[in-house]
């Protein structure tokens, strides 16, 4: 098993507001995620660097995550104190208010993979070389698609596509969307939109399934992402399963 990561601040915005990372506890248990920060006077990279700080640290400094019920109660309370923290943050520094972040994670332990999300970075599964979202965007157009209202072809260039319904730090509480995902993948992709505003699923699957090494293939894929415009900050977390390549 293998992993990368890697973020970029991309073609148009002259400030990365993303944070990423791939952590290894005690038990060998695996957690990523990939943050994606808003606000002004650098709230965005501000509230991107708290939030997956403290995830970080905290999963690192437990041993291991227990059993399958115990890790989704792990997973909310670690997302439950980072939003504290932000809120805090914000009414302690009030240039900073509005300012938040998305989150998406996986952990992947012996018996279980499950994973979080928060606002509109993705998560994706990779098996006989294709890909599957396993998120669910909490935006207005994701919602607006979903009623019916418009078609997901109208979605792409809707002028409110960015408005999201959930982020880290906007509430005194947030709800965290968990998926409990089969462990029988050959990858785990998670990104912000910066990666898939540019690039399709087909074009992410012609990457991974390359003969590329896995720092080489995060790295082309926020390069494609960049060679199409680069219209946000790229963030790339992507575990590759060696045995099921």
């Amino acid at each position: 098993m293998e992993f990368s990561y890697l973020t970029d601040p991309g073609q148009v915005r002259d400030h990365n507001e993303d944070s990423v990372t791939i952590v290894k506890n005690e038990a060998g248990e695996i957690l990523m995620a990939v943050a994606d920060g808003m606000g002004g006077h650098k709230g965005g990279e501000i509230a991107s660097s708290i939030a997956i700080t403290h995830i970080g640290k905290r999963f690192v400094d437990s041993s291991s995550v227990g059993n399958k019920d115990e890790a989704i109660d792990f997973l909310k309370e670690i997302v439950s104190e980072a939003n504290m923290l932000l809120y805090k943050y914000t009414e302690d520094n009030p240039e900073s208010v509005g300012m938040g972040t998305t989150i998406v994670m996986a952990l992947l332990t012996d018996d279980f993979l499950l994973f979080g999300n928060i606002g509109d970075s993705s998560g994706f599964v990779i098996k006989d070389k294709k890909i599957y979202k396993i998120t669910n965007d909490h935006t207005l157009v994701n919602l607006l698609v979903k009623s019916g209202e418009i078609t997901e072809e109208e979605a792409k260039d809707h002028p409110r596509k960015n408005v999201l319904m959930r982020a880290l730090g906007a509430n005194i509480s947030v709800e965290m969307d968990v998926f409990d995902v089969e462990r029988d993948v050959s990858g785990i992709l998670l990104c912000s939109d910066g990666l898939t505003n540019m690039l399709d699923e087909r074009q992410i699957e012609a990457v991974l399934d390359s003969d590329l090494d896995i720092d080489a293939k995060v790295q082309k894929l926020i390069n494609k992402a960049n060679n199409r415009g680069g219209t946000d900050n790229i963030s790339v977390a992507y575990l590759q399963k060696e045995e099921n390549r």
